[in-house]
């Protein structure tokens, strides 16, 4: 390695005596005169503390999204069941509306469920996908719901096993359906686990998987008990 030699060139000015920041930087000027500047802009007065501000906003506002939808999310649901057991409200009107209930007794669930699967249905609770039958009918049916934000309902649907038992109940109609798999995942993208099963009386579960992640979907399948199907526990 070769020794730290002074430069042979000649020296045009003499160096800076007070060095560090003082000393002038390319093109003559002094870091310590633009870090001066730059202090003094509006953007830097203004613009850093508005700009922090928001930053502590954003953080506090994550923090408490859980909790904040899970208080809208209870709040929906007071609603729509009041509004489900109202014999003077009609049946479904659009996304969103109150459908019918849910119950799995293993994973102490009982929610209303409503029609359709966007995200704003979803925020009010297990939601039924449209385009498969109603619940107690032949076919799949299917429904949604979230795993981990507004009341969480499908959390536990991973403890769910072969033999447990879901209780669906419409204006129309009550069934109970008997989980036949244990859950499994899939791809986002296959559509194939909520496909029709004509002549026969079936129910898909969806949720996101594993749990704070939409990486793939947790499945759970059942068939309907012989003979559970009755007449409708809500009024009409």
């Amino acid at each position: 390695m070769a020794p730290l030699t002074a430069s042979s060139g000649p020296r045009t000015r003499p160096p800076a005596e007070t060095g560090g920041w003082d000393a002038s930087g390319p093109g003559g000027r002094s870091p310590h005169r633009r870090l001066l500047r730059v202090s003094r802009s509006r953007w830097t007065r203004w613009g850093l503390p508005a700009l922090a501000v928001l930053c502590v906003l954003a953080a506090v506002a994550a923090l408490e999204f859980p909790r904040l939808s899970d208080l809208w999310a209870q709040h929906e649901q007071q609603q729509l069941a009041q509004q489900l057991d109202d014999p003077a409200i009609g049946g479904v009107s659009g996304s969103g509306a109150a459908l019918g209930r849910i119950v799995i007794p293993a994973i102490s669930l009982e929610m209303v469920v409503v029609q359709g699967t966007d995200a704003s249905a979803l925020a009010k609770g297990p939601g039924h996908y449209p385009d498969t039958p109603m619940p107690c009918t032949v076919g799949d049916v299917a429904i949604a719901g979230h795993r981990t934000t507004f009341l969480h309902p499908f959390y536990h649907l991973n403890d769910l096993k072969p033999g447990d038992l879901i209780e669906l109940s419409t204006r129309s109609a009550s069934c109970t359906y008997t989980v036949t798999q244990a859950p499994f995942a899939v791809s986002p993208s296959d559509t194939s686990v909520i496909d029709d099963t004509p002549g026969q009386f079936t129910l898909t579960l969806t949720t996101c998987n594993p749990i704070g992640s939409s990486a793939q979907r947790l499945i759970v399948k059942a068939t309907m008990v012989p003979g559970s199907l009755g007449p409708a526990r809500i009024p009409g």
